[in-house]
């Protein structure tokens, strides 16, 4: 879960739970308010029906001017605004405790014909702390929400540098961060920046190291093989020729490795036939001898994958068990989504990984070449399509299996 969802949530939940606290507490308030006020009006009737029944205004007046009470004439607006939470009648008299739409209380006493409407001004007080109260709460909500969007923007940049060294692990080496603080995430955004351009440089260097080499190898590797057609036939011209193919092959193995080590290479996906992969494969060796290689195909299926590149990665393992084995031929077994290519000889004695390591030498290394780049080159293009590569010993042979 992602840091901006951990904070919208706590954020959420802290903000529910205070306006539940904020709701109770108004509630409680509330009701305190109409309990005490409800109990002191139901009192106070009683002093105040002395002077309604003897129907001495006067008295009335100052009895009620000392309680802080204020009469109500426009009864009638009051009563069509109010909702009754005490009604207490007799045979001549009633008592009705009324609450306001405004949440104010007020206490109606009636005797015969006579009748008053007051209410208790001295709950005024209470009204404004309970007022102050809910300005409390509300601002503590909105301290909460602006926390909150500080926070978010605090996050914001760390978005930003997310995205960026995402692309630059993508091999968009020219992303950088744009730095919007002065802050500590200013520091990592600049540090950043300053790392990703020394990295782009000398990945750029590299890449056109290398990409040069390469380039100026072909020139005279092909101008090497033209001069050899002119030589006599001989042992010798055989020895000069094959060692120019390996050093055509390793280059182009070179630079197609430096490709997809820059990440910037993107597959040309297509649909073709497990067929189609071994043929384009075995076009790439060149091989005259067909007995050398017995190809046993149990199920077909289709692949999705860069045609051009998987089939290098076949070829390459191809190549490789028919220098190593002791024994032709090799074989080439297609089953389940599964390709092995099967040769006989002595076991690795070492891991897969290690052979896949660019220029990787076997013990004998004084008696064969090494693996140099083919290998490494078979695991770079299967882990760019996501296809699995294993090696097993089984009965005397080497298996090495492409899992598409």
């Amino acid at each position: 879960m992602s840091i901006f969802n951990k904070v919208l949530i706590l954020f959420l939940i802290s903000l529910s739970l205070m306006i539940f606290v904020s709701n109770k507490t108004n509630k409680l308030t509330q009701d305190t308010l109409e309990s005490l006020l409800k109990e002191k009006y139901i009192q106070v009737s009683d002093e105040l029906f002395k002077y309604l029944t003897n129907n001495d205004q006067d008295s009335l007046k100052r009895k009620l001017k000392e309680l802080e009470f204020k009469i109500i004439t426009n009864k009638q607006h009051y009563f069509d605004l109010s909702q009754t939470i005490y009604n207490y009648e007799t045979t001549l008299s009633s008592i009705k405790i009324l609450r306001h739409e405004d949440d104010k209380y007020l206490l109606y006493m009636k005797y015969l014909d006579d009748d008053i409407l007051v209410i208790d001004l001295s709950q005024d007080k209470n009204f404004e702390e309970k007022e102050f109260l809910n300005y409390l709460i509300l601002a503590d909500i909105s301290i909460l929400i602006i926390l909150f969007l500080i926070i978010l923007k605090i996050i914001y940049p760390l978005k930003n540098i997310s995205k960026s060294i995402k692309k630059f692990g993508e091999g968009d080496y020219s992303s950088r961060v744009k730095i919007i603080t002065n802050d500590e995430i200013g520091e990592v955004s600049t540090t950043f920046n300053s790392m990703a351009s020394n990295i782009e440089e000398l990945i750029t260097s590299r890449q056109r190291l290398l990409r040069d080499i390469g380039h100026e190898l072909k020139t005279p590797i092909a101008k090497s093989k033209l001069a050899i057609e002119m030589i006599e036939d001989s042992k010798y011209k055989k020895i000069l020729n094959k060692a120019l193919v390996q050093m055509d092959d390793m280059t182009s193995e070179l630079l197609h490795l430096e490709k997809l080590n820059a990440n910037r290479y993107k597959l040309k996906l297509e649909k073709f036939n497990i067929e189609t992969l071994i043929s384009e494969a075995l076009s790439k060796l060149f091989i005259e001898d067909e007995t050398l290689i017995d190809i046993k195909i149990v199920s077909k299926f289709d692949i999705k994958a860069d045609l051009s590149y998987l089939s290098i990665a076949l070829k390459n393992l191809i190549d490789n068990a028919l220098k190593y084995s002791t024994q032709k031929p090799i074989f080439i077994v297609v089953e389940d989504k599964k390709i092995s290519i099967k040769s006989k000889g002595e076991k690795l004695d070492k891991p897969l990984e290690f052979y896949c390591e660019v220029f990787t030498q076997c013990d004998n290394s004084r008696k064969q070449k090494g693996y140099g780049l083919g290998l490494s080159l078979v695991k770079r293009i299967l882990d760019k399509h996501n296809f699995d590569f294993s090696y097993f010993y089984d009965d005397g042979f080497n298996v090495f299996v492409i899992d598409i």
